[in-house]
């Protein structure tokens, strides 16, 4: 089984990639590369690799994992899995091949559902037409605030099953997002001791905007000093809207 996980939006996290590198301020304080410090003192063979200290760090090396590529075939049942949690697979050092094989793992298990999220949009329009794109794949992009609104324009131009926005941590307003071909939207607050603050207004902007487009909405946490700190009410209700699964056993 893949990694049991406290994403609400998911059930199991599965990694053929490992490490990654910042590249926007979404990327300040990030969970992962603080994870994989302790992952690496702690010996967990697939955080040795260090990354450049300018934009990763101790055991967050940019690396692949080839006998990951397996493990989806032994799960039993039906699941929703996010993929690289700990890494992007649109990185550039991840090779055009290894980005397929993950593909063709995910066309392989379409009893699965799987969840694919990427600060690095740019490179899907050169590479879209070069894939062959399963319809229990979900790809989401990140957009934490409106300096990072061309990812959007990106991600439409891919012809995955669903799209989806990862308004997550929320650093700002997006008073300009559109929500043309985009199938659900994500939302919430960063956590940590140097958490930024959300405004509910960044929030209920979204929200409203997703209500209007008849798009899922989901509001993840207000975030705080922990996950759950804010806890997650918007409005008095929880907002855990997602789109119907995909692929064979939908």
């Amino acid at each position: 089984m893949g990694s049991g996980t406290g994403i609400e939006w998911t059930e199991v996290t599965w990694n053929p990639t490992t490490g990654c590198d910042r590249i926007s301020a979404g990327c300040d304080h990030c969970y992962a590369l603080t994870l994989a410090k302790r992952l690496k003192a702690m010996g967990q063979a697939k955080y040795q690799a260090d990354g450049d200290p300018r934009t990763s760090g101790p055991g967050f090396g940019l690396t692949v994992h080839p006998d990951a590529l397996r493990l989806p075939y032994t799960w039993a049942g039906h699941r929703t899995v996010f993929v690289n949690s700990m890494s992007d697979l649109f990185h550039v050092r991840v090779p055009l091949g290894f980005v397929r094989d993950v593909f063709d793992v995910i066309a392989g298990t379409p009893q699965h559902t799987y969840q694919v999220l990427t600060k690095r949009s740019a490179r899907l329009p050169k590479i879209a037409d070069r894939l062959d794109w399963p319809p229990n794949l979900w790809l989401g992009v990140s957009v934490e605030d409106a300096s990072v609104l061309s990812r959007v324009d990106h991600l439409r131009a891919v012809p995955a099953a669903v799209r989806f926005l990862s308004c997550e941590p929320l650093i700002g307003p997006l008073d300009r997002l559109d929500l043309t071909g985009i199938d659900w939207v994500i939302a919430g607050g960063e956590s940590g001791p140097d958490h930024r603050p959300l405004d509910p207004s960044w929030v209920t902007v979204i929200r409203d905007r997703c209500v209007s487009a008849s798009v899922p909405f989901f509001f993840k946490q207000w975030g705080g000093r922990t996950p759950k700190a804010g806890g997650r009410e918007l409005d008095g209700r929880v907002w855990d809207e997602m789109p119907a699964r995909t692929g064979a056993a939908a």
